[in-house]
């Protein structure tokens, strides 16, 4: 491993798959998983699928009114299931210096969205709600205050990048020396904006989603969170490479034929001193959308070639915008660990418009699993792709 790199602990995980990694990991290797159910309707539509957070979340209630969001409550799930590693970091670095940086795109939005009904019905805001349960630094600035760590403290929002720069960013800051120890991640929660916005775009669907096929016809919203505590201390997985890259060919679409999202795979590659041949899968971005998918398989093929083995996992959990690339780095992570592949849900009926890959059609068990690349690919062409790799044993 270079120098560049930051060893991770196990993740902290919440999403439709299940409450904790231990039953994502069933769900996410199942050759049956349970996520998605149709259960939100949207506007001109029937009930659309979405990736809704069904488990119990932790209480906020007895925290200060700025904290308590649904949003907070996924990163609490996320954060206890990690506690055990953070209070050894903190033994050992003291909470000065341990860092916390998460990626969201609604933070607190949806509890705006109840005051803001509440207040046309009844002449007035409820009393639970407080204006800076929608800043977007707000889940940062929980975590650090819920741990009472006196590292840096800040929130990325880049829409469904955030996550996966939370990651890079965390790396930047320890071979920075800034800090000893990060808390990072991304967590997003459900809300009226994000359901409807994409709605409003043409680019939900109302079906469970088809990456890649010829009849794919858009994206599933979903919500979760994942964090990891990076640091400099091995660890059995690692940040390996980091490769990003800005297009800004639009505002919301991507350049059409890859070239932001081929630069980030290349530059990840490049980081962690690998080549094409090195991995072993390849977790897409794949949204289901035609513009999003065509692009990316494009960039793929380029880079990755038709070898490699690769599925986007939105089919299960929906497009968790903020958290998707924490998320879907935690899917690696997992693929990492028990050697397992997920499947590519869908018709499998291919777009015979774009490149053919290598689809996982269904799990894949028993091979080793050495080095993972992980896409996310957001609005204003914000690309990022990571590597994940073994480290040790």
């Amino acid at each position: 491993m270079n120098k560049q790199t930051g060893y991770l602990s196990k993740p902290g995980m919440v999403c439709a798959l299940g409450a904790n990694r231990e039953e994502i990991s069933k769900q996410l290797f199942s050759d049956s998983p349970k996520g998605l159910k149709a259960e939100h309707k949207l506007h001109g539509t029937d009930d659309a699928p979405s990736g809704k957070v069904r488990t119990e979340l932790p209480s906020t209630e007895h925290l200060p009114a700025p904290h308590r969001t649904r949003n907070n409550r996924l990163l609490l799930s996320a954060a206890l299931q990690i506690q055990h590693d953070l209070n050894q970091a903190i033994n050992r670095y003291g909470k000065s210096r341990i860092a916390v940086i998460v990626g969201t795109s609604t933070s607190g939005i949806a509890e705006a969205e109840e005051a803001i009904s509440q207040k046309f019905k009844n002449g007035k805001w409820p009393n639970s709600f407080d204006y800076k349960q929608q800043e977007i630094g707000a889940p940062a600035q929980f975590l650090a205050d819920h741990f009472e760590l006196g590292g840096p403290s800040y929130t990325i929002s880049t829409a469904c990048s955030s996550g996966a720069k939370a990651l890079a960013s965390a790396r930047r800051l320890l071979n920075a020396n800034v800090c000893d120890a990060v808390i990072c991640g991304g967590a997003d929660s459900l809300c009226e904006l994000t359901q409807q916005g994409f709605a409003s775009l043409g680019a939900v669907s109302g079906e469970i989603c088809q990456p890649f096929s010829q009849n794919r016809n858009g994206i599933n919203i979903g919500e979760g969170a994942c964090l990891f505590l990076m640091s400099r201390e091995p660890s059995l997985i690692a940040l390996a490479g980091v490769g990003e890259s800005s297009d800004a060919h639009h505002i919301s679409a991507p350049q059409p034929e890859g070239t932001g999202a081929e630069a980030a795979m290349r530059k990840a590659l490049q980081d962690a001193g690998k080549n094409a041949a090195d991995i072993d899968y390849l977790n897409l971005h794949g949204t289901g959308t035609e513009q999003n998918d065509k692009m990316e398989s494009l960039a793929t093929a380029r880079v990755i070639g038709d070898q490699c083995p690769c599925s986007s996992t939105k089919a299960l959990t929906g497009h968790t915008l903020g958290a998707a690339g924490a998320l879907e780095a935690g899917f690696c992570y997992l693929s990492l660990e028990h050697n397992m592949l997920p499947a590519q849900l869908g018709d499998h009926q291919w777009d015979p418009n774009l490149p053919s890959l290598n689809w996982l059609k269904a799990v894949k068990k028993g091979s080793k699993v050495d080095n993972v690349m992980s896409n996310s690919f957001a609005f204003g062409g914000n690309n990022i792709s990571l590597v994940l790799s073994k480290s040790l044993g």
